[in-house]
């Protein structure tokens, strides 16, 4: 794990972890964004590391993805280490 110095958006690539999780679902930005209700463009933001997702967006996507909030945390802990 990086430096504790080093900056969050460093340290946590959330995109790339749920854009992997939304594929292997077989959901476009679109479905999943509409599902968890939220805009596709925010989900794209997300993917995209332009914006980190709220408690509440990271549930609601984990729910429609079936996956449980914690899984994607340690996927994303797992790219760090």
């Amino acid at each position: 794990m990086g430096c504790p110095n080093e900056p969050i958006s460093q340290l946590m690539q959330i995109g790339a972890v749920l854009r992997q999780a939304r594929e292997e679902a077989g959901l476009s930005q679109g479905e999943l964004a509409k599902a968890a209700k939220l805009s596709r463009i925010y989900i794209s933001f997300l993917e995209n590391d332009k914006s980190s997702p709220t408690l509440d967006s990271l549930f609601r996507i984990a729910a429609v993805l079936e996956l449980k909030a914690s899984t994607i945390v340690a996927r994303i802990e797992r790219e760090n280490d």
